[in-house]
C-alpha cells in the first residue's frame, strides 16, 4: 500500500445507514453518562439536605426487595437491557453458571464489529485500526484463583491457571482472591497465544463505561504489571500478548495492513476512540478485510470453497419471518409454513439460504427486495444469524468491493474535513 497523490478529496457513495447508527450510538452514550452525573449529584444533594435538616421520626421501611435470580432468555434482546447486563456484570455469579445456561449468557457479551460497508468520516481522527489475529474470538475471565475462556457461542475453550488477577492457585501469591479480571482475546491456534485486544474488567474494577482510548491505555499498562506476557508455565499456561494498536491515519493503516506481525491476520479492526464496551453488535466497531490481509474474504461452505452464490444465514421467528441478528432485525422475507411444518422447523432455527445473483436490492441503505433459496439448517454449535452489514459487505465484496485505496484516500478526506463535527 503506497502513499497516494490526491487532486482532490475522495468521496464515495454510502449504501447503508451505517453512519446514522453510529451516531445513534454515541448520542445513547453521552445520554447514559449523563444520566448517571444525574443521579449522583441528587445523591450528594440527598445526603447534604439531610446533615442540615432535624432528624424526624424513621418512616417504616419497606419490605425488602428479593433478588432477581438469573433466568436465560432469548437471544436478541433489547439493547438497551443487554447494557445494563453488561454493566451490572458479576463474574463470581456468571461463575456458578452450568451448561447451556452458562453458554447462553457468555453468547452475549462480547462486543461485536459490524462489516465496514462504508468508510466513516473524521476516519483519520476518531479512529484507531489494528491487524485482527485470525482464531477464534472469545472472553477470559480470571476469579477465584482460575482462568477460563468462552467462545463467542458461549462454549468453553479452555480451563487453565494464568497470572491474571486471580487466575491462579499458588503459594505466595498476593491479592484479594476475590478480584476478578475479564479480557476480550482472540486464541490464535498456531502460537497457542491470546491476542487480547480489549480490557472489560481489571481487578474488580469495570471498563464498561470508559472509552476505548482509555481501555486500551489500561490494556497496555496493567497487563505487564502481571506476568501474563511471560512465557508458559506451571501456573501460566497460555501466553497472552497486545495487539498493536494505531492512530488511523496514513502511517497507522499503513502498519496495521502491511506490517509483520506474528500472527496470521485476518482483516483489519477500528475503533472508535469514543466508544464504550457494549455487548452485542455495534457501528462504533468495525471489521473490513480484502485478499491481502485475510485468507477468508468471501464466505465459504462446510467444504471450504466460495459458493458460486452468496449464502446468508439467518434466524427463524415464530411468524415464520427471516431476520438477521441485529437489534432491532433486518428481515429478509417470510418462509412458507408448509415448507416450515414439512422441513420441522422450529422458531429460532438457523437457516441457510442462497441468494441469486441480482437477487438483492437497496435504496438509501434499506433492503426492498430478496431472491433466496433455502438449503438447510446450519452447524448447532453457530449461536447467530448473519448481521445486516456483513450480509451487505459480502454482496459489495463480490460486485464492488470497499478496496484499500477507498480507505487511504478517505483518510486524506477526513483530514480535511477534521475542524468539522
Amino acid at each position: 500500500m503506497a502513499p497516494h497523490e490526491l487532486r482532490r478529496p475522495f468521496k464515495r457513495a454510502a449504501i447503508s445507514d451505517q453512519q446514522k447508527r453510529r451516531e445513534l450510538a454515541l448520542l445513547r452514550q453521552e445520554q447514559s453518562r449523563r444520566d448517571s452525573q444525574h443521579h449522583a449529584r441528587c445523591i450528594a444533594s440527598s445526603i447534604l439536605s439531610l446533615r442540615q435538616t432535624p432528624e424526624s421520626p424513621p418512616e417504616p421501611s419497606p419490605a425488602p426487595e428479593t433478588e432477581t435470580e438469573y433466568r436465560p432468555e432469548g437471544l436478541g434482546g433489547e439493547r438497551e437491557r443487554g447494557e445494563e447486563e453488561s454493566r451490572d456484570f458479576d463474574a463470581r455469579r456468571a461463575w456458578r453458571l452450568k451448561g447451556a445456561e452458562a453458554r447462553q449468557w457468555f453468547s452475549r457479551q462480547l462486543m461485536l464489529p459490524e462489516w465496514m460497508v462504508d468508510v466513516p468520516p473524521r476516519l483519520s481522527q476518531d479512529w484507531y485500526v489494528f491487524a485482527r489475529p485470525a482464531g477464534q474470538r472469545c472472553f477470559v475471565v480470571s476469579s477465584g484463583g482460575t482462568t477460563i475462556s468462552r467462545l463467542r457461542n458461549g462454549f468453553l475453550l479452555h480451563h487453565f491457571p494464568s497470572s491474571l488477577p486471580s487466575g491462579a492457585r499458588r503459594k505466595g501469591s498476593s491479592g484479594s482472591m476475590q478480584s476478578f479480571c475479564i479480557l476480550d482475546c482472540i486464541f490464535h491456534e498456531p502460537d497457542q497465544t491470546y491476542y487480547v485486544i480489549d480490557m472489560v474488567c481489571w481487578r474488580g474494577y469495570s471498563l464498561y463505561d470508559c472509552t476505548a482510548e482509555f481501555r486500551f491505555f489500561w490494556l497496555n499498562s496493567k497487563l505487564e504489571e502481571t506476568g501474563a506476557f511471560d512465557p508458559p508455565s506451571q501456573y501460566h499456561r497460555y501466553r497472552f500478548t497486545v495487539v498493536p494498536i494505531y492512530n488511523c491515519d496514513h502511517t497507522g493503516l499503513h502498519a496495521a495492513y502491511a506490517g509483520e506481525t506474528p500472527f496470521i491476520k485476518d482483516g483489519l479492526l477500528f475503533y472508535n476512540k469514543h466508544a464504550h464496551y457494549q455487548a452485542g453488535l455495534t457501528p462504533l466497531a468495525l471489521v473490513w478485510k480484502d485478499e491481502s490481509c485475510s485468507q477468508y474474504v468471501l464466505d465459504t461452505d462446510s467444504k471450504g470453497q466460495v459458493p458460486a452464490q452468496q449464502q446468508v444465514v439467518l434466524e427463524l421467528q415464530e411468524d415464520g419471518k427471516l431476520s438477521t441478528s441485529d437489534d432491532p432485525p433486518v428481515i429478509f422475507g417470510c418462509l412458507d409454513q408448509e415448507l416450515r411444518q414439512k422441513s420441522g422447523l422450529q422458531s429460532g432455527s438457523l437457516l441457510r439460504f442462497s441468494v441469486s445473483e441480482g437477487g438483492m436490492r437497496y435504496a438509501d441503505g434499506k433492503l426492498e427486495m430478496t431472491d433466496m433459496q433455502y438449503i438447510g439448517k446450519v452447524n448447532r454449535a453457530r449461536a447467530f444469524a448473519d448481521s445486516y452489514s456483513k450480509v451487505l459487505f459480502q454482496h459489495t465484496a463480490r460486485h464492488s468491493p470497499l478496496k484499500i485505496d477507498f480507505l487511504v484516500q478517505s483518510l486524506s478526506s477526513s483530514a480535511n474535513d477534521g475542524g468539522l463535527r
